[in-house]
């Protein structure tokens, strides 16, 4: 290995850890614990200047002079910084996308995560909050011709943040013995949350923007994205031969649960048990324990005892999706939980929407929920992720969402294979599926081919079986996130190769402890990392 290799990667790291608390906050990284983003003209320049300086600085470095860990490192984190040149330069959301300014989960984190004592936490949420109105100041120059649906996301997550702000920060000052020293902080951030608000009722009353990326720049975000040999018409024409296959299998499922090929019929049966609002959490926390039991029971995967929390999702981060699990970066060092939150129905909805909704998220749906979201999925494979401790940081602030949410859908499959919940898991993991690649199919026709939003409904519901409330949520979410939904077909599609490559003397287990032994590299180093090719 070079002499310089450990420490350019980790000049690069620092860079990108000083440089965004957000990248820092996902990392486990606490240097930024008292900054939000400076997305000002000036700062975004600075950030521009700084990546391209680390983009030449690691290109100078010869990968044929390393080793198999050392040459993924270097690949991972040339491929980062340039995302993220990217993202600033060329796709540059911060000025059309007001959710990438609210400081939710960046707040959140201090208040619920107990990292550091909390008076130490309260010193970062003062300074958080003594930053917003500079920081929201600068959001009412910056956006301009925002899309609709971005804005009106953002109008009530704000609703959310601001809760946030006066209800849980009092809290924090209390436990810290410091009743009133955030007090100020509080009242000038709210009254800067509250104009700030009146700038995105002006933009959301002006025509705004298309939500739809467009050809080039859907395909040059998927390319960052997935960072895969696929191209985008390929993983397009894999999803469409997918949703073919499963199709016909959820068929045959149907008649093997309900006595008669119809899927539908066998979903609204299964849909009759479901959980409420008051239910939700209680009803994950039974599966929950389920999925660890039949995890431990069928020895699929080396199990972990880091702590867990699950709770309702809070109201700033709701709006794009049904649940998430919140874990701690890999560059944490206090003992400190996942969080796995699962949201309520929108409080505005009829009470049909309501029934609907819990429809499409009934007791056996939350059981598949609580596999991919936990066990054996995100909370149970980033844990593992933690553990890694590679010659450099860079694994740490390089994860791949493909990997990610590849490894969560194969754990969907492969606890449904093993006979947990039977058939009405395997049903809902079935329709999980489905949801997924025709995902993949809206993303690209959505962003690329100007698909109505009642096509995509039909498409959703007719083809997916999926509730009305569910497709009109997707449909938002596929206009608010492009490219994200993509990760979950092509991820599970390389995942599940590496999978079923399991070496004929490798045990199950073994294999998926190699699998996730390496941090959260995208599918194709994985395989290069496990000597597949």
């Amino acid at each position: 290995m070079p002499l310089n290799f450990v420490h350019t990667v980790e000049r690069v790291v620092d860079d990108l850890l000083d440089s965004s608390p957000t990248v820092a906050l996902w990392a486990g990284d606490h240097r930024a614990d008292d900054r939000l983003a400076d997305f000002s003209p000036d700062g975004v320049r600075a950030q521009i200047t700084r990546l391209k300086e680390d983009s030449h600085t690691l290109s100078e470095i010869d990968a044929d002079d390393l080793a198999g860990e050392e040459a993924v490192d270097l690949e991972l984190l040339q491929s980062t910084v340039d995302s993220q040149l990217f993202a600033l330069s060329e796709l540059r959301e911060h000025e059309w996308n007001p959710l990438l300014h609210i400081p939710g989960f960046l707040l959140n984190s201090l208040l619920l995560r107990p990292s550091a004592p909390a008076v130490d936490r309260l010193g970062s949420v003062v300074a958080r909050l003594s930053a917003l109105p500079d920081a929201l100041a600068t959001a009412d120059v910056v956006l301009a011709d925002c899309p609709h649906v971005h804005v009106t996301t953002a109008l009530s997550q704000w609703d959310g943040t601001a809760a946030l702000i006066r209800d849980q920060v009092p809290r924090l000052a209390a436990e810290a013995g410091q009743p009133h020293r955030a007090d100020d902080a509080i009242e000038q951030a709210l009254a800067a949350v509250e104009r700030h608000r009146g700038t995105l009722r002006r933009l959301a009353e002006e025509t705004g923007r298309s939500a739809r990326l467009g050809d080039r720049l859907w395909e040059a975000k998927l390319w960052h994205s997935l960072d895969s040999p696929r191209s985008a018409a390929d993983l397009y024409a894999a999803a469409e031969a997918a949703l073919a296959r499963v199709s016909a299998e959820i068929v045959e499922v149907s008649a093997q649960l309900i006595g008669k090929p119809d899927p539908r019929a066998a979903l609204d049966a299964l849909s009759q048990q479901r959980p409420d609002d008051d239910t939700m959490v209680p009803e994950f926390e039974r599966a929950m324990a389920e999925v660890t039991a039949f995890v431990r029971e069928h020895d699929l995967v080396t199990m972990v005892d880091d702590p867990y929390e699950i709770l309702v999702m809070p109201e700033f981060a709701r709006g794009v999706a049904g649940a998430y699990c919140d874990s701690p970066g890999p560059l944490e060092q206090a003992a400190v939980p996942t969080f796995l939150a699962v949201s309520p129905a929108p409080p505005h909805w009829s009470p049909d929407r309501v029934t609907s909704y819990y429809r499409e998220l009934n007791n056996h749906m939350v059981r598949n929920l609580a596999v991919h979201e936990a066990m054996p999925g995100h909370y149970l494979q980033l844990a593992h992720a933690g553990r890694f401790a590679g010659p450099t940081r860079a694994r740490a602030v390089c994860g791949s969402g493909t990997f990610i949410e590849g490894w969560a859908v194969y754990a969907e499959e492969l606890m449904a294979g093993a006979g947990y919940g039977g058939l009405a898991v395997r049903m809902q993991h079935l329709k999980m599926a489905l949801r997924m690649i025709i995902n993949t199919i809206i993303d690209r026709r959505v962003h690329c081919e100007d698909m109505a939003e009642e096509e995509a409904l039909a498409l959703m519901m007719d083809r997916g079986f999926q509730e009305e409330g569910e497709a009109v949520a997707k449909w938002q979410r596929a206009l608010l996130t492009s490219t994200q939904l993509s990760t979950y077909f092509s991820g599970y599609t390389d995942v599940s190769a590496i999978a079923a490559a399991r070496p004929a003397t490798t045990s199950v287990r073994d294999w998926h402890d190699q699998m996730l032994a390496h941090g959260s590299p995208p599918p194709r180093h994985l395989a290069t990392l496990l000597g597949l090719h």
